[in-house]
């Protein structure tokens, strides 16, 4: 079984992340026990933390229990530093990256790194997306936008153009949710309402733009959440396409017909929704993402896809294993 959506965070000081950004770069405080922890910007908790998160050692252990073969990790959001000056930037995704791969290297055939870049320049994230890439990650994690540039900017699409060109995975991850605090204070709701919003919002900027006419299809490009609404809506996207030209100015093709260009994983939570996404996308476009080691994130993994009625052995196979071994060039 291959987990390809995990998060990992590694031992930054308070001192490092001050050096960055006082107030912005985040930083871990461990507690006295070593087992529990915050991920802290400045001097405010910004999320409660065990030890899977840095510990790799660990992490294998609670991975041999659960009976995952692979696991691919990537930075948590919060590390991506799309705000911070384009220089500053590019050396903290650097010295992430490298924190990164020496994470995966104590335990090499089990644990694999995607990389993260200073999206906000398009020289400097294709130049870390490279390097990284020859140092040992299998692909790179990017945001879903970067301020208000979303995956259809110019910017954003030479990025993927190169990635497609030097067969580097990617994996997008939403962030920095829309709504605001004023709107959505409690229970939750930015990341239960406005994260499967963003994550749609990534996969139609890049259709309905005709983005995806202009990038190889080579590209391969993961979205995180099972697609957030993607799979839902699709339909209600179609019928727009057919019924207003202004939906389908810059979109030569039904909207559906480009699903088979992008991949999701299956972190859905549910039987029924993981039949609609798998419809949606194709049985070779969705793969095993648990969001580990985060309590939104499926517990046991991988159980969704191992108890579903509606899939056949070989089928399983697919969504557990085999499409994660071709989207990333694993052996």
């Amino acid at each position: 079984m291959i987990d390809i959506h995990s998060h990992f965070f590694p031992l930054i000081s308070q001192a490092t992340a001050s050096a960055m950004d006082a107030e912005r770069a985040p930083w871990l405080r461990v507690n006295d026990d070593g087992e529990s922890g915050h991920i802290m910007l400045g001097d405010r908790s910004f999320r409660p933390v065990y030890r899977a998160l840095w510990d790799p050692d660990y992490r294998i252990s609670e991975m041999d229990a659960q009976g995952v073969d692979l696991q691919i990790t990537c930075s948590t959001p919060v590390m991506f530093g799309y705000t911070w000056e384009p220089a500053k930037a590019a050396d903290w995704a650097r010295q992430m990256n490298d924190e990164a791969i020496a994470f995966c290297a104590r335990h090499p055939d089990r644990l694999k790194a995607l990389s993260q870049v200073p999206l906000q320049d398009t020289k400097l994230a294709c130049d870390e997306a490279s390097r990284a890439q020859a140092a040992g990650c299998i692909g790179v994690q990017i945001g879903n936008h970067v301020g208000n540039k979303d995956l259809d900017h110019p910017d954003l699409v030479d990025f993927l153009v190169h990635c497609a060109n030097e067969s580097i995975p990617v994996f997008v991850h939403p962030w920095d949710m829309m709504g605001g605090p004023d709107r959505m204070q409690k229970w939750m709701l930015p990341w239960l309402v406005a994260m499967p919003a963003e994550t749609q919002l990534g996969m139609l900027s890049l259709i309905l733009s005709g983005a995806l006419e202009r990038i190889p299809e080579s590209l391969k490009i993961c979205f995180a959440h099972g697609g957030g609404s993607f799979a839902y809506t699709l339909g209600r996207v179609d019928n727009a396409w057919k019924h207003r030209d202004i939906v389908r100015q810059d979109c030569p093709r039904a909207p559906s017909e480009y699903a088979s260009r992008l991949y999701t994983d299956a972190a859905v939570f549910d039987h029924d929704a993981l039949s609609l996404l798998v419809g949606a996308m194709g049985i070779d476009r969705v793969m095993m993402g648990s969001d580990y080691p985060y309590p939104l994130g499926e517990q046991p993994i991988g159980s969704l896809i191992t108890t579903a009625p509606a899939f056949n052995q070989e089928q399983r196979q697919k969504l557990l294993v085999d499409n994660a071994k071709t989207f990333f060039n694993l052996t």
